[in-house]
């Protein structure tokens, strides 16, 4: 894809448009034809193992807070990009947790529950057609002068798959921790809407309510700042709270694990009826 944003990138939208159609065009193709050579159930398995990469995630978490707890603020610094976009030479301790714990709800919506959703939905082309979505969103996706127009269809159309699967995530995090319904409610109803994210802003503000913490503030992107709104009432993050939230994460990956099973075990039943009524 960067090949192909040498020979194409253009300030249009339409260049875009064709380029995000490559990527994702080839990624489903490339599912249909690991469905037909290795098998549907094999080729979905790998792809999503490949996909919802929850355990790169909490361990990229987990690096970073192990680094904090050393008094390593220099290494932490150095860990962080394996998690985040923003510049990271100049954060403290309390902006290192706030990037962790907003990286870490954002990358499990869209790398992880998301490639679950549309694996259940369109199997591996499904999933390999979402991932691709995400990866050129990180790519060209960007509100810089470059990408503002190039990288527009990229974005979109990650919004538009991401869309079910944040909803998703806040349900999960909302049965994670049901003390805290309320809170995750208003927060996401109230407070989500103003992030820029129709859909990281949804699954901030669950993991901000659920932890009771208040995420957001001011970022810096390549020397452009964003101020991301206030989600979650509650203290900024401290140190201790990045594995709270590592917690939190895996106890949501459980749930998605035990509703695939669940669904396994109900499609095993129907198809043994169906073939003791035959």
């Amino acid at each position: 894809m960067e090949w192909a944003e040498g020979r194409w990138w253009a300030d249009r939208r339409g260049a875009g448009v064709r380029h995000a159609a490559l990527g994702v065009g080839a990624a489903t193709v490339l599912g249909l034809v690991a469905d037909r050579t290795i098998g549907r159930t094999r080729a979905l398995a790998t792809a999503t193992g490949l996909a919802a990469a929850a355990r790169s995630l909490v361990a990229a978490g987990g690096a970073v807070a192990g680094a904090l707890e050393r008094g390593d603020l220099s290494g932490a610094r150095d860990r962080l990009p394996a998690l985040v976009g923003r510049d990271t030479a100049s954060l403290d301790e309390k902006e290192i947790a706030r990037a962790v714990i907003e990286s870490l709800s954002e990358n499990l919506s869209d790398a992880v529950v998301a490639s679950v959703f549309w694996g259940l939905c369109a199997g591996t082309p499904g999933v390999l057609a979402h991932r691709a979505a995400n990866t050129l969103d990180a790519m060209v996706g960007h509100r810089s002068e470059r990408y503002a127009r190039f990288g527009w269809a990229a974005a979109r159309l990650d919004d538009v798959l991401a869309w079910p699967a944040a909803r998703l995530t806040v349900g999960l995090v909302a049965l994670a921790e049901p003390r805290r319904v309320g809170d995750i409610w208003h927060a996401v109803r109230e407070q989500a809407p103003g992030h820029p994210s129709p859909n990281a802003g949804m699954a901030e503000a669950a993991f901000a309510a659920a932890l009771g913490l208040r995420l957001g503030g001011t970022n810096s992107y390549g020397g452009r700042v964003e101020v991301r709104p206030t989600l979650g009432v509650g203290p900024p993050p401290e140190v201790r709270d990045i594995r709270r939230a590592l917690r939190l994460a895996r106890r949501v990956w459980v749930e998605l694990e035990l509703l695939l099973v669940g669904m396994a075990l109900l499609g095993s039943r129907r198809r043994r009826r169906n073939e003791v009524s035959r």
